[in-house]
C-alpha cells in the first residue's frame, strides 16, 4: 500500500492579514476583525499577530480584547474581499492537484500523492504553492505535509506563521507519542481537562490505555484515538462534500446558572456558526438552540425565519430568545449549541460536514 502525501495549508490571521495588506495604516499595529466593544459588545473573529501578543484571541469578547491591548484597532469584516482572496488560493491549489478538501475560507487538505506536474515531492509543492501565495496575494500561509490528514493538520500549526513543517512516515508514531494532548484536533479543553485528571498528559500516555479503556472513558472517540495515537488516520481527502447543517457547541467548566452568564457564552458560538456560515457561503433558515442541562437532561428548541441568515447579530438574537423562552431560571446548563440548517437554494453541490 502506497504511502499518502497529504498537505495541510492555513492562510495566517486570515482575515486580519487581508486588512493589513489592503489598508497600510493598519500594518505592524495590533487588529481585531470582528465587532466593536461599544454598547453590549461584539466578539473577535480573527487577531493579527500584533494584536496575539497581547493574549487576544478569536472568539474573545472584544471588550475583554480592548482591556488586553488598549491600543488595539477594531475592523469589521469583508467576507467579499475574503471569498475572492480565497478563490485565488483555491486556483493555486488546482495547479497542482484536483484533490483538495476544503475546511473553510481560509485552510483545505491536498492529496498530491500523484500531482498534475509530477513533481514528486510533497515538500516541494508546498514551498511553491506558499511562494505563490506570497508572490500573487502578498499574503503568508502555513503548511504541514505528511501522510495523513490528521498529522499534517497539527503539523501546519507548528510553525506559524509562514512555516513548513514535514513530519516523515517513520517519525509518524514518536511524533504522535510527544504530542500534549491538547494539541490532539478535536480536544477541547472540558476533554483536556479530563484526560490530565487522569495523568494523561501525552500520546505516550493515551498510547497505555487499551481501545476498550478509551471507550469507556471517551465514548466513541476513543476508537478514533486508538487509531490516531499510532498514526493510523485512513481518511481521504474528500472534494465533495454536501452541507446540511452548520453549528457549535461549548461545554462548560462550570454550569451556568444566569442569563447574565448564558448570554456572552451563546455570543461566542454564535460567532463560529456564522464564521463558518460565511467561509462556506452558507445562509440557513432555521436555527436551532441546545441546551444540556447539570442532570444531563437535554432539550433543543428551533425557529424557523423567512430568509436564509448568516450574519452574527441575527443569529445572537434568535439564539437568546430560544434561550429565554426555554425559561433558563433557576436551572443550572452545562451546555450550550447553536445550528443553522435548511440551506434551501443556497446549498452548494459539494454527507454531512461535522463541523462541532
Amino acid at each position: 500500500m502506497s504511502v499518502r502525501k497529504i498537505i495541510h495549508i492555513d492562510m495566517d490571521a486570515f482575515y486580519a492579514s487581508v486588512e493589513q495588506r489592503d489598508n497600510p495604516d493598519y500594518r505592524g499595529k495590533p487588529i481585531a476583525v470582528g465587532g466593536s466593544p461599544e454598547g453590549r459588545g461584539g466578539v473577535v473573529a480573527t487577531a493579527s499577530y500584533e494584536a496575539r501578543k497581547y493574549g487576544v484571541r478569536s472568539a474573545m469578547p472584544s471588550k475583554r480584547a480592548l482591556q488586553l491591548c488598549p491600543q488595539i484597532i477594531f475592523v469589521s469584516p469583508r467576507f467579499a474581499a475574503y471569498r475572492e482572496v480565497s478563490q485565488h488560493v483555491r486556483e493555486i491549489f488546482r495547479r497542482y492537484t484536483d484533490l483538495i478538501e476544503p475546511l473553510s475560507l481560509d485552510e483545505a487538505y491536498l492529496d498530491v500523492t500523484e500531482d498534475k506536474l509530477n513533481i514528486g515531492s510533497a515538500i516541494a509543492i508546498a514551498q511553491q504553492i506558499k511562494q505563490a501565495i506570497r508572490d500573487e496575494l502578498r499574503l503568508t500561509a502555513s503548511a504541514g505535509v505528511s501522510v495523513n490528514k490528521f498529522v499534517a493538520k497539527i503539523a501546519s500549526d507548528m510553525q506559524k506563521p509562514d512555516g513548513l513543517t514535514f513530519i516523515a512516515p517513520s517519525q509518524v508514531e514518536s511524533f504522535m507519542e510527544n504530542l500534549p494532548v491538547e494539541k490532539f484536533f478535536g480536544v477541547g479543553k472540558v476533554t483536556a481537562d479530563k484526560m490530565k485528571r487522569m495523568n494523561l498528559h501525552t500520546g505516550a500516555d493515551l498510547k497505555k490505555l487499551t481501545e476498550n479503556d478509551l471507550v469507556q472513558h471517551f465514548g466513541k472517540t476513543g476508537r478514533f484515538y486508538f487509531k490516531i495515537v499510532r498514526g493510523q488516520d485512513d481518511r481521504p481527502v474528500q472534494p465533495h462534500r454536501e452541507t446540511k447543517s452548520v453549528g457549535a457547541e461549548d461545554t462548560f467548566p462550570h454550569d451556568l446558572t444566569t442569563l447574565e452568564e448564558m448570554y456572552p457564552e451563546l455570543d461566542k458560538i454564535a460567532l463560529t456558526v456564522a464564521n463558518r456560515l460565511q467561509k462556506h457561503q452558507l445562509k440557513g433558515k432555521t436555527v436551532t438552540l441546545k441546551i444540556k442541562y447539570s442532570d444531563f437532561r437535554q432539550i433543543t428548541r428551533n425557529q424557523s425565519l423567512p430568509h436564509g441568515i448568516n450574519d452574527l447579530e441575527t443569529i445572537v438574537v434568535t439564539a437568546r430568545q430560544l434561550l429565554v423562552k426555554t425559561d433558563p431560571a433557576d436551572v443550572r446548563i452545562r451546555l450550550l449549541g447553536i445550528t443553522l440548517s435548511n440551506f434551501g437554494e443556497e446549498k452548494p453541490e459539494t454527507g454531512q460536514l461535522s463541523l462541532f
